[in-house]
């Protein structure tokens, strides 16, 4: 079966931040353990046309953000429902959201940033193409916490290009 992206509803987004809980460090992910974070994922202005739920058998199993950083560069954020991490869907799951920001805004580059202790995401990452850029710290959660900066490559750029260019995305950042 194939995972289906649709705008995300109110409802949707109150029932995630409200229900969705993880287990010992992944809490980190909890959308309410930080009220900025909380108050911007319910409010729909906020969220516009940037969130989206996951449908997999019409069944709710997780949520894409698609944020604009500039002309073709898009940063991505990704969650799936707390029972099914750690299960092996990461991969396809985020396959599926990569097709669908290719498909939908046709990106020049597709970045995310994961807290570093998160090691498990940064292997399925890894795995379907991200590259690491850089890592650096951020306040959330009540405290800093050091994040992994990391851009897609595609195999179909590596296999034209050779590699990315990684000179041009710190450019962008800086």
């Amino acid at each position: 079966m194939t995972y289906i992206l649709k705008t995300m509803t109110q409802q949707q987004a109150e029932f995630i931040a409200h229900t969705w809980h993880y287990e010992g460090d992944y809490s980190f992910y909890d959308i309410e353990a930080d009220k900025d974070d909380l108050v911007e994922f319910l409010d729909p202005e906020s969220r516009g046309d940037t969130m989206f739920s996951v449908h997999k058998e019409d069944e709710l199993v997780g949520f894409f953000s698609v944020n604009k950083m500039a002309a073709g560069y898009y940063d991505i954020g990704l969650g799936m429902r707390p029972d099914l991490t750690g299960c092996g869907m990461g991969s396809e799951f985020l396959k599926a959201g990569i097709d669908f920001v290719k498909s939908r805004f046709s990106p020049v580059k597709i970045m995310l940033s994961v807290a570093t202790f998160n090691e498990r995401a940064i292997k399925v990452y890894r795995k379907i193409g991200f590259q690491d850029l850089d890592t650096f710290k951020q306040d959330t959660n009540g405290g800093t916490y050091e994040f992994l900066r990391m851009e897609y490559v595609s195999q179909e750029e590596v296999n034209r290009k050779g590699t990315s260019n990684q000179i041009e995305v710190r450019r962008l950042l800086k």
